[in-house]
């Protein structure tokens, strides 16, 4: 009898354990996948994915944006789930070695317009939820575009070359001797946020000049971005770790603000990172290991008669907003004074910004962002030059001069696309652009 005893106890007891494994189960399971597929979707919003997978008023993910480079025009490919235009047929693994080596599913290389060389960093983990969260975006029928490349850039395997001067394949590696959030910090700018591809400068061919890191660069369509490093005159170096969270959550602090690209990341991904995320960015942009100190960059003197035509531009046409000081006014018209992106060595982006206008960036808890309007339109290329160098040089900024052939080629290259409307001109403080 007692021999049976405990045979005849276990019977009930499977019974209910069976009973919670079906009933508790799925909903466990459920648990963990619902949770792995918002973890996903963050690490996408950090890497900016949707903004460069989605075309101007086209379907989120399904491709199509135009990311212009040097070499010509390159599209973003479809990566919603739909299995005969998108990614719906790749595993995991060929999500992975996408990511990972910029190899597509079918073997064929990618091109770097596509950041691989940075999400190499990005581990296994964070990929997997990456592609568990994009597994669950709705599926777009949209054939990509085909690339508008010289014909011999067509030939894909001639990456294969590239890759083996510039491509440095491997997932990101703590450094013991710094703290869990520093690493955290380096994590996230070296890899899925992909800081390096904009502010760190590039050769002819394309290759990132990893001897010079985030000593600024080139943002396409002569938007420049400045260099991240402890600098006073173009760099973060007068920035305090507050001001640098202020600025990725908001788009503009005491020091400046955000303008064409950049404004962009932050409506689309930095605003949506945790403070703890935004707070190991900036600690570790402002504890970065051997980030050597640019010594000021030869400058060539301002004529009296160039400073007096660039003043009396700018109070024509600028104090209005940014102040007879170029102090601007807080959290309403970004200042001009110690800006690095107005003492960037590359003078693209304030020179693009006084031709065509610039929207700030709107939090998504404002509804709408200020626009600078573009003073194209009614300035040629020397006055254009003359206020510029004005605003690189008054105040105590300091900055390489520019001449009207600089600013002509960023006319080019811009107009008539990004040319406002007198009448866009006249009202812009009336109306500002709403926050997509």
């Amino acid at each position: 009898m007692n021999s049976m005893q405990p045979r005849r106890l276990t019977l009930p007891m499977a019974g209910f354990i069976a009973a919670a494994v079906l009933v508790c189960g799925p909903a466990f399971s459920a648990d963990i996948a619902s949770s792995e597929v918002a973890r996903g979707q963050y690490l996408a919003r950090a890497g900016d994915c949707e903004f460069c997978h989605t075309d101007d008023n086209g379907k989120p993910f399904a491709g199509g944006r135009a990311i212009p480079t040097p070499f010509g025009v390159i599209y973003s490919i479809n990566i919603t789930p739909d299995r005969d235009t998108g990614i719906g047929q790749w595993t995991e693994q060929d999500f992975y070695k996408a990511m990972h080596t910029g190899i597509s599913s079918d073997g064929s290389h990618l091109y770097p317009a596509f950041p691989y060389p940075w999400f190499t960093k990005v581990t296994r983990a964070d990929v997997d939820a990456i592609k568990a969260y994009l597994d669950t975006v709705k599926p777009v029928i949209q054939k990509d575009k085909t690339n508008e490349l010289p014909w011999y850039l067509r030939w894909r395997g001639e990456l294969f070359g590239w890759n083996m001067l510039y491509f440095n394949e491997g997932e990101y590696r703590p450094d013991a001797t710094q703290s869990a959030e520093w690493n955290r910090g380096a994590y996230l700018v070296q890899g899925l946020a992909h800081c390096g591809a904009c502010h760190t400068p590039v050769n002819g061919l394309g290759g990132t000049k990893h001897s010079k890191p985030f000593e600024g660069g080139d943002a396409g369509l002569h938007w420049a971005a400045p260099g991240l490093g402890s600098n006073l005159r173009d760099g973060v170096g007068g920035w305090s770790t507050t001001e640098i969270v202020e600025y990725l959550k908001t788009g503009a602090n005491a020091k400046s603000a955000s303008a064409g690209p950049m404004s962009e990341v932050v409506m689309n991904s930095t605003q949506f990172l945790s403070d703890a995320d935004l707070k190991a960015i900036a600690l570790y942009l402002k504890n970065r290991a051997n980030d050597p100190t640019k010594s000021p960059p030869p400058v060539a003197a301002l004529s009296t008669d160039a400073l007096a035509r660039g003043q009396a531009l700018y109070i024509d046409n600028c104090t209005a907003c940014h102040m007879p000081d170029g102090r601007g006014i807080t959290d309403v018209f970004p200042p001009l004074t110690g800006s690095a992106a107005i003492q960037a060595d590359n003078p693209g982006t304030v020179i693009h910004v006084v031709l065509a206008g610039a929207r700030m960036a709107a939090p998504s808890s404002k509804p709408t962002g200020l626009a600078m309007p573009g003073f194209g339109w009614k300035l040629d290329d020397h006055q254009v030059a003359d206020v510029v160098n004005y605003i690189r040089r008054a105040w105590g900024n300091r900055a390489p001069l520019v001449d009207a052939k600089a600013v002509a080629a960023v006319r080019k290259d811009i107009e008539p696309r990004d040319r406002p409307s007198r009448d866009a001109m006249t009202t812009h403080r009336d109306a500002p652009l709403r926050n997509p």
